[in-house]
């Protein structure tokens, strides 16, 4: 109990000392005095800069030539060459392990195991995606996700579907911490059910276990604590797939060849020159990335392998590119944020190019307040509407799902007229998924080569695609974060 009280003494004296450093500072708006109960408590805190995330690192923001630079030798005409802007982000300098989906999956079961199992086993990677009619790989389904020696490998059999999952899962464990670490919070391995941490949740007041005091001192003279809020800068953003844009422009790492204004030298890879082997005297040779040379041809010979990795390889492998991350080519191809498009490059906006917007918001009930959360412990969403939201007085968006804007939508299709030819939202009809095509509004795009892969699939500008229930063993992913304020971090701008 004397720790619960020197710690809570503590905080307030932190909040004291905060309000101290703003004390006396008025709005240049109103002239009313910040921080001030007297006034009605409106808070400025201080704030210097975004934290940076667990595993993450600042990929600095800018303009690039987005899409192939490589002969088009499957004459698939789906990336043409677009001058876009990117906005800085951050990113994970390596790829998702199987260590780190491990303790996904631990902490899953713990949670949700005695009475969801289902959550547990939808979450579960497809291992069996490593079987072959003409191949012995049933060591990989037995052994590769599971056993220490791959646990610093890639995750693979992770569908799209999955791969959201865990970067929403790891943004309420990161802000857990962080109030943890902030004095907010104790360690609460006890959570079960609906009753765990989720961000969204405490931020509206649905989540209160787990709480070391009451809360941050509120400066409201009606309010004596309060939750910690957007405005206080303390909670990260979401973690997320990176956007199709984004992980190209990190991928060439253009940061490194960049002098004044101009890009001096233009990136095949992620690497400079238009070679896969190292061109300096001390790696003379050696492979680049981890990838398939040739037919039949895994990692080279005995005695002198090529790459040193029949199938995958530790995400630490190779040398990074000029951002710092790890495996940009080859090892596994990675999945985005998008929905393909063959026309993508000709359609989206040139500034944070994207297409895959469904505009959502929280549900409500009928007094207006926000709805009680699930029963996996998440705040309800719902699709935008007409009804609700007033979208007939919007200028910018009329519907919620606009996957289909200027593309696939059912007045552009051949078969507009033809009865059973679309779904019940008219989707799929452009592209009469099934029968002629397996593009839909459930592809998703997949970016980079792996190491099943030839060469050609690692420059960046190439693009595949997936249905996103569907999973590889060639396939895993590395999570984002949006950067918010400076772009090039430090408070400079």
């Amino acid at each position: 109990m004397k720790s619960f009280k020197n710690n809570a003494y503590l905080l307030i004296g932190v909040v004291a000392f905060l309000m101290a450093s703003c004390s006396g500072e008025r709005s240049s708006s109103t002239g009313w005095e910040y921080n001030n109960p007297k006034n009605g408590g409106f808070e400025k805190v201080p704030y210097f800069e975004q934290e940076t995330g667990p595993g993450l690192v600042l990929i600095e923001g800018g303009r690039f030539t987005m899409g192939r630079i490589e002969q088009d030798i499957f004459y698939d005409w789906n990336n043409k060459p677009r001058t876009v802007t990117v906005s800085s982000f951050y990113m994970d300098e390596t790829e998702v392990t199987n260590f780190h989906y491990l303790e996904y999956l631990y902490w899953i079961s713990r949670v949700f195991g005695a009475d969801y199992p289902e959550v547990y086993k939808k979450a579960l990677p497809d291992t069996l995606v490593w079987r072959s009619k003409l191949a012995y790989n049933e060591p990989f389904v037995e052994y590769y996700l599971r056993h220490p020696a791959y646990r610093d490998y890639p995750v693979v059999g992770v569908n799209w579907l999955q791969a959201s999952d865990f970067c929403a899962w790891r943004t309420d464990r990161v802000n857990e911490i962080i109030l943890i670490r902030e004095g907010l919070f104790d360690h609460y391995p006890n959570q079960i059910n609906e009753d765990n941490f989720n961000t969204a949740a405490y931020m509206n007041g649905q989540y209160e276990s787990g709480k070391r005091i009451d809360g941050m001192i509120d400066l409201d003279p009606n309010k004596e604590t309060r939750n910690v809020k957007m405005e206080d800068g303390i909670l990260l953003p979401d973690y997320r797939l990176p956007t199709e844009a984004e992980w190209e422009y990190a991928a060439y790492g253009l940061v490194g060849n960049t002098v004044g204004e101009l890009i001096v030298e233009k990136k095949f890879y992620p690497w400079n020159g238009h070679g896969v082997r190292n061109a300096d005297d001390d790696y003379l040779g050696q492979m680049l990335a981890n990838y398939k040379r040739g037919r039949g041809d895994n990692m080279g010979v005995a005695g002198y392998l090529n790459d040193n990795a029949e199938i995958t390889a530790p995400v630490y492998s190779y040398w990074p590119n000029d951002y710092g991350l790890y495996n940009m080519a080859g090892n596994v191809s990675e999945w985005v944020m998008d929905v393909y498009r063959p026309l993508s490059f000709d359609d989206v906006d040139d500034f944070r190019p994207f297409r895959g917007n469904v505009f959502t918001t929280l549900q409500r009930d009928a007094d207006g307040y926000i709805a009680e959360k699930d029963s996996l412990g998440r705040l309800r969403r719902r699709e935008v509407n007409v009804e609700e939201d007033n979208l007939q007085e919007r200028r910018n968006y009329k519907q919620a799902d606009v996957i289909n804007y200027e593309d696939g939508d059912l007045e552009s299709s051949i078969y507009y007229d033809a009865p059973g030819s679309y779904d019940e939202k008219g989707k799929n009809a452009m592209y009469n998924y099934g029968t002629s095509s397996l593009i839909s509004d459930r592809a998703r795009v997949y970016k980079g080569g792996s190491w099943n892969d030839r060469a050609y699939w690692m420059t960046p500008g190439t693009r595949r695609f997936l249905d996103e229930d569907q999973s590889s063993p060639y396939l895993g992913f590395r999570c984002a974060m949006t950067r918010v304020g400076s772009p090039v971090g430090l408070g400079e701008y």
